[in-house]
C-alpha cells in the first residue's frame, strides 16, 4: 500500500494515500494493529492461563472432598459428642448451649439410597464397597486432572478459535460454540475428544485474514482488550483468594502430597479427640 511522502496532507495521512514522488512507507494505522494483534494474542494466553488454573481448582476441590471430607465430618461429630459428654458431666447450662451449637455444626446422616447410592447394583455390592467391607485397599478417587498432551491440544484449540480472532458475527457465534465444547472435553481430561475436536477444526472453513480497521474501531478493540483483561484478573484473584485456590498454590507441582499431608494431620486430630472423649466417658 502506498504511504504519505513529506508533503502529505492530514486526509492523506489518515488513509495511507497521496504523497509526493510515490514513495511507499508504512501505514500510519500499521503501529495500531500490531498492538491490537498484540493485545489479542496476550488475551487469548491470559485466558487460556486463566482457564487452565480454574480446571486445576474444580478438580483438586473434587480430589479435597473426596479423600478429607470423611475425616472433617468425623472430627465435627467428635466435637459435637464431646460437647455432649461435657453437658451430661456438668449439667451447666452454658456447657448445654455449647454442645447444641457443635451439634447443629454436624451434617445430618445420608438417607438409605444416598448412603448406597452408586454402592450397589443389582448384582450386589461394586468393588468399592466390598473393599472396605473385606478391609481390602480402596480405588484411590478418579482424578480428573488433564495430561500434558490434553492441555497442549487444549492450547492449540483455544489459539487457533478463539471467538476474539471472528471477523464477523456467524464466524463469532461458530467459535463460541466450539470453544464451549473444547473447555468440556478439557474439563472431563477428554483427550480423545480434544483430538477429534482439533480435526473438527482443522476440517473447517479457514478464517479470512484480518482486514484493515479504521483507527477509531481499532482503539475501541484496545479497550475492550483492556477491559477484558481487568475481568478475567478479578476472576484470576477470586480463584487465588479462594480457600482451594490457595491451597494448591501451597503445592502446584505435587497437590497430591498436600492432601496426604492434610490427612495426616487430620487423623492425628481424630485419634486424640477419640481419645478426649474416651477420657470424658470413662
Amino acid at each position: 500500500m502506498t504511504g504519505e511522502g513529506s508533503t502529505a496532507s492530514p486526509e492523506a495521512a489518515e488513509t495511507g494515500e497521496g504523497g509526493s514522488g510515490g514513495s511507499s512507507g508504512p501505514r500510519p494505522e500499521e503501529r495500531l494493529e500490531r498492538a491490537v494483534r498484540a493485545a489479542e494474542q496476550a488475551l487469548i494466553e491470559y485466558e487460556i492461563a486463566v482457564e487452565t488454573f480454574r480446571v486445576e481448582v474444580e478438580n483438586f476441590s473434587r480430589l479435597h472432598h473426596q479423600k478429607l471430607g470423611p475425616m472433617y465430618a468425623r472430627l465435627d461429630e467428635l466435637e459435637a459428642e464431646i460437647a455432649e459428654a461435657r453437658a451430661a458431666r456438668s449439667g451447666d447450662p452454658e456447657d448445654i448451649r455449647l454442645a447444641h451449637e457443635a451439634r447443629s455444626r454436624v451434617m445430618p446422616m445420608p438417607g438409605v439410597e444416598e448412603l448406597f447410592h452408586g454402592w450397589m447394583n443389582s448384582e450386589g455390592l461394586f468393588p468399592e464397597a466390598q473393599a472396605m467391607l473385606t478391609d481390602q485397599p480402596v480405588r484411590p478417587p478418579q482424578r480428573v486432572r488433564p495430561s500434558e498432551e490434553a492441555r497442549r491440544l487444549y492450547r492449540e484449540l483455544a489459539r487457533k478459535a478463539h471467538p476474539d480472532l471472528a471477523q464477523d458475527e456467524a464466524e463469532r457465534k461458530r467459535r463460541d460454540e466450539f470453544i464451549s465444547r473444547v473447555n468440556v472435553a478439557y474439563a472431563r481430561g477428554d483427550e480423545a475428544q480434544l483430538r477429534e475436536l482439533s480435526e473438527e477444526w482443522a476440517a473447517g472453513p479457514v478464517p479470512e485474514e484480518r482486514r484493515p480497521s479504521p483507527s477509531e474501531e481499532l482503539y475501541a478493540r484496545l479497550e475492550w482488550l483492556a477491559q477484558r483483561k481487568d475481568l478475567l484478573t478479578l476472576v484470576a484473584q477470586e480463584l487465588e483468594e479462594s480457600a482451594i485456590g490457595s491451597m494448591l498454590r501451597l503445592a502446584p507441582d505435587d497437590p497430591d502430597s498436600l492432601l496426604n499431608e492434610i490427612a495426616e494431620q487430620l487423623l492425628a486430630q481424630v485419634t486424640q479427640k477419640e481419645a478426649e472423649l474416651a477420657a470424658l466417658r470413662g
